[in-house]
């Protein structure tokens, strides 16, 4: 009997990686304005490259900001304070380019209508607890552990930067074993490459790893290229939304193309995104499909989504039809109905920058309801 077999392949960053720092930085703008003003429109990004930081967007609120102030705490807080290696939060300069929100835009927003138009997607499967793929669930872990190593001392050599990419092998759409791990971490000077794979073996990947998923042809490339010690804003840029891969499922369900990180809810780009993943999440957990990826699509300053699309891959048990028909009498998708139910104006966005925004406790689109 012939088998359906194939190897996905997710990636994920540290937190100190520059593109999840720019996201920090505009997210953590945004939970400043919503402490004050739960009211605030805002759609700020981020630049940062050598030594310049770069702040620029609309922010509509009655909130009073030291932007300035906001992005060296946040710099120091991922290890941002070196001007040779990484950056420097004592020292680096700071530019701002802020206006308020179109009137345009306003109008549509004010009526309940939504911020944009655009099409968003939500995604979960039974592949793991948390109802995510295992390939970017794992590619998680591992960026996790490999910040915690380095915060508490375990590994006193790692630097703030780094990635990794985790390769699995399925076998009729169900994962199987781990083919490959590929880790590169940002590091001091002269540290000896045999000495960090053997540590970054066994003190950031084996205790993530399930056991039984590993077996003897199992791969693990560390620090490819054998150093990695200029990174960061020095050997690299970081831009807000530049990870929304990283931020969803790895690759393993669509993306609609728009980046979350220093937009106010909204923006549908963001809101309809958390509500596609809580109602695919939730058919998932209801029993009703193995897998299910959500599609909705808005109108600027419209009510209403355009569309609502669902896909069970044929792991539904019951017909696809029914399953929108108990969305549509189960939930509010209104911008404004979104908004509500998730509560999405409180000051939370700061907490879905790094690691993904979906598959974490803590969140309200995680939770499990009845449909």
């Amino acid at each position: 009997m012939k088998y359906k077999r194939y190897f996905l392949t997710s990636e994920s960053v540290t937190e100190g990686h520059p593109d999840k720092v720019a996201d920090l930085i505009s997210d953590s703008i945004l939970d400043e304005c919503l402490k004050q003003d739960k009211e605030s429109r805002v759609a700020v990004e981020t630049l940062i490259t050598g030594n310049k930081v770069i702040v620029a967007g609309e922010i509509t609120t009655n909130a009073i900001l030291d932007i300035e102030k906001l992005v060296r705490e946040k710099l120091k807080e991922v290890g941002y304070d070196d001007e040779k290696t990484t950056m420097d939060y004592r020292t680096c300069e700071i530019e701002q380019y802020i206006k308020k929100q179109s009137n345009d835009i306003a109008i549509g927003v004010n009526k309940g209508g939504a911020g944009d138009q655009g099409i968003m997607f939500g995604f979960a499967c039974d592949e793991t607890e948390q109802f995510m793929p295992y390939p970017i669930f794992l590619a998680h872990k591992i960026t996790e552990q490999l910040a915690k190593v380095r915060k508490n001392g375990e590994i006193d050599y790692l630097k703030t930067d780094g990635k990794a990419q985790v390769t699995i092998e399925y076998v009729d759409d169900f994962p199987i074993r781990v083919d490959s791990i590929l880790i590169s971490a940002q590091h001091i000077e002269n540290v000896d490459i045999h000495m960090m794979q053997k540590d970054l073996i066994e003190k950031v990947i084996l205790p993530v790893l399930d056991p039984d998923m590993l077996d003897f042809e199992t791969k693990f490339f560390i620090n490819p290229t054998g150093r990695f010690v200029i990174g960061v804003a020095i050997g690299d840029t970081g831009l807000t939304g530049r990870k929304i891969i990283c931020d969803t499922y790895g690759g393993i369900a669509r993306h609609g193309g728009g980046a979350f990180s220093g937009k106010d809810p909204s923006k549908v780009d963001r809101s309809a995104c958390y509500m596609a993943r809580h109602i695919a999440k939730n058919v998932v957990a209801n029993g009703m499909a193995r897998r299910c990826e959500i599609q909705l699509s808005y109108g600027i300053g419209m009510e209403q989504p355009i569309s609502l699309f669902i896909e069970c891959f044929g792991t539904n048990r019951i017909p696809e039809h029914l399953i929108i028909k108990a969305i549509k009498e189960r939930f509010d998708l209104t911008p404004n109905g979104i908004i509500e139910y998730l509560k999405l104006k409180e000051p939370i966005y700061s907490k879905t920058t790094n690691y993904g925004h979906f598959g974490r406790e803590g969140f309200t689109w995680e939770n499990i309801v009845q449909i």
